[in-house]
């Protein structure tokens, strides 16, 4: 989480962005946390999809119907930035299909990669490349257009229930 922490020489424009971000930590946290307790797979498993629903999904949508429509098509931290929100999306499938720890592990790991990425240099890139005006608009937007809210009542990672 120190990550974000750092983040604060940032601007505030981005900030709901890196608030998501913490939340996000948060389920890499909790997965690994189910993990280490042998938590039944699918309650892990139902948590991740339910996640992906309400936040994740929706953050990369502000990310790449808001955020990326900014940049040039050929700037590589945006490129990055696609690849990666892919390379997550297939990896959603295939715990959509199966609840897989091993695959629970990696998506803990590349999203906490993905994260650090985001927050260190794709943001920073982002604050050096567009002006204030364009980061103001952006956070409008994202004001505009929050995540859905939604809860979650299986607390697995504090039991093991």
């Amino acid at each position: 989480m120190d990550v974000i922490k750092n983040s604060s020489q940032r601007g505030p424009q981005l900030e709901a962005l890196s608030n998501e971000h913490s939340e996000e930590l948060l389920l890499v946290w909790k997965i690994q946390r189910g993990l280490k307790k042998n938590i039944n797979p699918e309650r892990i498993q139902s948590y991740i999809l339910w996640y992906w629903k309400y936040h994740i999904q929706p953050h990369f949508l502000q990310e790449e119907k808001i955020v990326i429509t900014y940049l040039s098509a050929h700037h590589e931290p945006a490129l990055r930035l696609l690849k990666e929100h892919k390379q997550i999306r297939d990896l959603i499938r295939e715990i959509e299909k199966t609840p897989d720890t091993k695959l629970f592990t990696k998506l803990a790991d590349f999203l906490d990669e993905h994260i650090l990425f985001e927050e260190q240099e794709f943001f920073t890139f982002l604050e050096q490349v567009l002006s204030r005006d364009q980061l103001d608009i952006i956070a409008l937007h994202l004001h505009e257009n929050p995540l859905p809210e939604s809860e979650w009542a299986d607390e697995f990672w504090l039991t093991a229930k």
